[in-house]
Formats: C-alpha cells, structure tokens, sequence
C-alpha cells in the first residue's frame, strides 16, 4: 500500500472513474490517494484498472482524501512526516510528462516508491496534460500554465515540515521542473537551492540552450542534480523534429555542451524499455542498480571522485559536469 498527496491544476471531472480530466484551472486542488500494489510483478511492471480491476494484477485507489485548501492539506502531511523517524523526514516531487492522465501520474509514482522503497512521503504534482498524442502544443502552454501551481505546492511541502525536497520531472515535466525553479530564484535569489535539495531530470524534453539559460539564471542548483539521458529515446526523436532541432537534453549525446554546470548526465541508452522514454521507472536492472537512494544521494554530495563507484560504468568529465555512461552488464556484476 502508498500513500500519495497530490496537487493538481486540473479541472473536477464528472466522467465515471475520473477524478481530474484535462481543464486548467487556476487555484489547484489537493488530495491524498492510498494506492494498493499488486503483490507480484516484476519492478518497472504497472497494470492500470480496467472494467474488472484485480488487485492482485492491478495498482487500485482503496481510499480518498480531498482537502479544503492549501492548509489542510500542509497540515496533514506535518502529521505524517511528523510520525515518522526523523532521518526520514524527506518528500520526493514528482511532475508527470506528456500526454498522461491524472491517475497515469498517480500509479507512475506509486510504482517508482514501491520500487525504489522511497523513504519519506510521495507528493504527485498533476498538471493538466490533454492526454492525447496529438495535442504536444496544449501540453506545452500547460507546463507553462501550471509553474505557479507547483511553486506554492513546494513552498507548502517545505512550511510542512519536510527535511529535504528531492524534486523529479519527467519528459515535459523536466520544463517546468526547470521554469519553477527559475521562477522561484527571480522571486528571492538563492530560494531554489534553499527550497529544493535535489533534482532529477527524467528523457527532458528541453531545448538544450533553453536549458543552459534556465540553470545559468538559478544559478546554485540544487545538489545532486541527474540528468537521465538516451540516445534511443524515440520520444525525444520525435519531439527533436518537431521543434526543428537534431536532439533534446534528454538524447544529449555530448557532456560537453552542459560542462559549466554543476550536474551529473546517467546515460541509459543500453538499457531497454519500449520507447525508451521511461527507462528509469521501468528498466529492472536500473532500478536495481538505484534502489537505495540514500546511498546514491551520500555520494553524490562528496567527492566527485567517489561517485563512480557507486554508479558503474564509463565515467567521462568535463568542467563541472558528469556524463555516466551505464551498463546492464556492469550494474548486474
């Protein structure tokens, strides 16, 4: 079973089995989901509901909580982050991509805490995606749309009581993952580090030069700061035509175009997972290989050197960044 708050800029729906369809709304609503998992599945397995929903097959809500406001829900979450051990007192963000329904992004996170036996509490920032494939533009001014959102959900995860905000975005989720963070520095300088106390950027489907300026105007980013790329990533080929260009941040090739920033890119490219596009969510062997957190976030606040042990394979650096480039074979020894 996991509990998971959320916090949408989508619209009520009235469809059966709905909760949150694709309309903007300004004022975001809140909640909390308790999420059972299947028993038996491989790690990186999600089965949605259908018609006849199985919990012994499916990922099933048990129960839900809505909340009047922004304070019941900050207070809420005190209380549970309260009853916990204190060195496990942390929220990890999650900000779903493209083309994806509210309970998609629900599940998605269930299955990545189950997985990963996240530590701490699980929030889903649920943006209000058109969730079809066709409507890439809606999705984009939604990113947009929905940064005010996310910035008062993070400043209500902090005034909670969380020790550390571990902040992670998926695909379109990356931009405003990014447009947050340097809309949170413009408001008072030196607030996205003081907020945030790490990130992952999950295939972002980011302009890489719209991301160098994002980073260059935060300024001190948030540490650690990991980048997941694929080379494979068929999505990103998509989203690279489309836009004009010959790749995106998250199909970086090259560490050297990222070198004056202080991140680490986890090339997965030999990992498989369909259209590559999620490999770190649904790739066993990677998960395996970054199971503990906590450990995996220890070495990356020391010494750069330190941190190829823990995450093998070909290490390349340039400047201030990191590029990993991962091996199935290597994480599986």
């Amino acid at each position: 079973m996991r509990s998971i708050y959320y916090s949408t800029t989508r619209e009520k729906s009235d469809a059966p089995g709905v909760i949150y369809g694709t309309e903007r709304v300004e004022t975001p609503s809140y909640g909390r989901i308790e999420l059972s998992v299947p028993p038996d599945r491989m790690a990186g397995d999600v089965s949605y509901p259908g018609k006849d929903p199985d919990p012994r097959t499916d990922f099933l809500a048990t129960a839900s909580t809505g909340f009047a406001g922004p304070s019941a829900f900050r207070q809420a979450m005190a209380q549970d982050l309260r009853a916990l051990p204190e060195n496990q007192r942390d929220v990890v963000v999650f900000v779903h991509g493209f083309n994806s329904t509210f309970s998609e992004g629900m599940i998605r996170l269930a299955q990545l805490a189950e997985d990963l036996s996240i530590p701490g509490l699980a929030v889903h920032y649920a943006w209000p995606s058109l969730n079809n494939p066709l409507g890439y533009s809606y999705d984009r001014d939604s990113v947009l749309f929905g940064r005010d959102g996310l910035e008062t959900l993070l400043a209500e995860v902090k005034a909670a009581g969380a020790a550390d905000i571990i902040l992670v975005g998926h695909s379109l989720g990356s931009l405003m993952t990014m447009e947050t963070l340097r809309q949170i520095e413009i408001g008072d300088e030196d607030a996205a580090s003081r907020t945030v106390h790490g990130v992952i950027l999950m295939s972002p489907d980011i302009d890489v030069e719209l991301f160098l300026a994002q980073a260059h105007r935060i300024g001190t980013l948030p540490q650690p700061f990991l980048i997941f790329t694929s080379k494979r990533d068929r999505a990103l080929q998509l989203s690279a035509r489309l836009t004009g260009q010959r790749e995106r941040l998250g199909n970086l090739s090259q560490v050297d175009r990222v070198s004056d920033l202080d991140v680490t890119m986890l090339d997965v490219t030999n990992f498989r997972d369909g259209t590559r596009h999620l490999t770190p969510a649904t790739s066993p062997t990677l998960i395996a290989l970054m199971q503990d957190l906590n450990e995996v976030n220890a070495a990356f606040q020391g010494e750069r050197a330190g941190r190829t042990g823990l995450l093998p394979g070909t290490v390349l650096t340039v400047q201030n960044a990191t590029q990993i480039i991962l091996s199935p074979v290597m994480a599986l020894n």
